[in-house]
């Protein structure tokens, strides 16, 4: 049972209302389920010249590696079916595949590093547990009266969200796809606008789901930049997922240690502010099925 719990826990990316988001974004969705120890939430990509790869986010779920030959089986089997590439698999469990006898090569789509804060102690705590400058830049911008609540207001997120995305060269969604999101999650989802008298300055989407809060995104007006806003804004956040009775606080990606000149340093140098521990988890794999084409990916990317 303990293997059980270690493996098969039902994480946001393999639930049911990740499945009902991916179809409102007009993806097409598979679940499999093979008694009750393995299954797999799958989500069809769609590539160029009429191509797709699928994916199993932050999974299969499995209880052991003759579980997991069921559903690696079941996963090709479909992949030859609708032609894929590959199949990419982020388990948060070790997967053995190479027993699977299927070629596999190392993906690279869910983050291998994250920073946890535990909620089992007081907010007193886990403020203690910050670095100085993270609790500072909190009362710089309790200072500044800065307000945070929750809002429907995505218009003026995906505003500082584009510019943020411009600013910072990361690659953002349509603004239909976050509204999906919003609608899809329900109450386990939640927008944080901060405002400076009545203009939003800073924002962020937030997860709360069972035992865990997550920060997926998050967004800045730069003008406002010394009022330090995105620190309250995580701090609301964390204090929701607390009150929700989560017991993690998922920053959701950090560069790897002593990954120097990575794409996240920047945000990762503000994420670990807040304190937390640094996990890691097993390296994606990718489920090899069409080699020639699976090069040319590679090389494009």
């Amino acid at each position: 049972m303990e293997a059980w719990k270690k493996y098969h826990y039902r994480n946001l990316w393999q639930h049911p209302l990740w499945a009902e988001m991916q179809k409102q974004n007009g993806r097409e969705v598979w679940h499999f389920k093979k008694k009750e120890d393995a299954e797999a939430l799958v989500i069809k990509h769609q590539l160029p010249f009429g191509l797709c790869w699928l994916e199993v986010p932050r999974g299969p779920l499995f209880l052991d590696e003759a579980s997991l030959q069921v559903i690696m089986e079941e996963l090709a089997k479909l992949g030859r079916k609708e032609g894929a590439v590959f199949v990419r698999l982020s388990s948060y469990a070790e997967l053995g595949v190479g027993s699977l006898e299927l070629g596999v090569a190392k993906g690279d789509h869910h983050p291998e590093t994250s920073l946890v804060i535990d909620l089992d102690q007081s907010e007193d705590a886990i403020l203690a547990h910050m670095k100085p400058k993270g609790r500072y830049n909190i009362r710089v911008a309790e200072k500044h009266h800065i307000k945070v609540e929750p809002s429907e207001d995505l218009d003026s997120f995906y505003r500082i969200l584009k510019d943020t995305g411009g600013r910072d060269g990361f690659g953002i969604h349509l603004k239909s796809y976050y509204e999906n999101m919003l609608k899809a999650l329900g109450k386990h989802a939640q927008l944080l606008l901060a405002r400076y008298e009545d203009r939003v300055v800073a924002g962020g989407i937030f997860v709360y789901l069972d035992e865990w809060g997550i920060y997926y995104y998050g967004a800045s007006d730069h003008h406002y930049r010394n009022m330090m806003a995105p620190y309250l804004v995580q701090w609301h956040a964390i204090q929701e997922a607390k009150k929700r009775g989560c017991k993690h606080y998922d920053f959701l990606g950090i560069a790897p240690e002593g990954a120097s000149g990575h794409a996240w340093a920047g945000v990762t140098e503000f994420k670990k502010k807040f304190g937390g521990r640094v996990v890691s988890y097993p390296v994606a794999k990718d489920l090899v099925l069409r080699p020639f084409w699976y090069f040319l990916y590679k090389l494009r990317k």
